[in-house]
């Protein structure tokens, strides 16, 4: 079976200087990206973060400052990428915590608004830890029957990952062969933000963090407008403090009318 997909899917993995979404940097993006007629194209590119690499990270990854020194910034790139991942679904492996997350961070940094309007996400993750719950390691030995040579290598990962995601279409056909049929399955995530601040519950923006914790942000909002604030200057991702500022211009509205 193969997937029966109408847009290119574009399964992207990151290696980046950290895993905190507000001050950490790319350094390695690989794209694999599914045509719908079963062609493959691959975009890879060394990113140089702007800020030193620490070594934890350098020794997972394999990326060094010296590797990255002459390397473009994400700015000097992001509109080539975000050419290539035009009219793409977007999947990858833990990408809907972190790697769609940390991209869409990157962008906005970049002065780049990346619309995710009308994509669909499927994380691979959430396919193997709902039928199975495993490390990427050994989801590819599972599925594939491969070792996973080059592991933390950013183009690595997203070609086994998308590997994977074809053998566990074959192995689970209540899954089906589309990206909806997926979705339908595995279930699609709540979230607001992708820092997962706020989630959505019923049709309703609910805090998920905090003193305000399960409590609806537009009257949060209402009663006390300093939170607001407090969290436009606070250590919170972009993606984060632009949802919010969109649910607060949508609170000032209602007031005025």
């Amino acid at each position: 079976m193969s997937l029966q997909i109408l847009h290119p899917l574009a399964v992207i993995d990151l290696e980046t200087t950290g895993i905190d979404l507000a001050t950490d940097k790319i350094v390695e993006i690989a794209i694999v990206k599914l045509m719908p007629d079963g062609t493959i194209q691959k975009k890879r590119k060394l990113i140089n973060p702007q800020k030193p690499i620490p070594l934890a990270s350098s020794n997972l990854h394999g990326i060094t400052d010296e590797m990255i020194k002459d390397a473009p910034t994400f700015k000097q790139v992001a509109n080539e990428i975000k050419q290539f991942l035009n009219s793409c679904d977007l999947s990858g492996y833990n990408s809907n915590r972190f790697d769609i997350p940390m991209l869409i961070e990157e962008f906005l940094r970049a002065g780049l608004d990346f619309s995710m309007e009308g994509r669909k996400l499927i994380d691979v993750q959430k396919i193997f830890h709902l039928m199975e719950q495993r490390t990427l390691s050994a989801a590819y030995k599972f599925y594939c029957n491969k070792i996973l040579d080059n592991a933390h290598s950013a183009e690595a990962d997203a070609a086994a990952t998308l590997e994977i995601l074809h053998a566990q279409i074959e192995r689970y056909p209540q899954l089906g062969l589309t990206l909806e049929s997926i979705l339908t399955c595995i279930g699609e995530d709540d979230c607001v933000d992708f820092a997962r601040r706020m989630i959505m519950i019923d049709g309703v923006e609910i805090f998920n963090f905090g003193k305000h914790k399960g409590k609806p942000v537009i009257e949060i909002l209402k009663i006390e407008p300093q939170y607001y604030d407090w969290m436009m200057k606070g250590d919170f991702t972009l993606n984060t403090k632009q949802k919010l500022t969109e649910i607060f211009n949508r609170t000032l509205i209602k007031k005025i009318n």
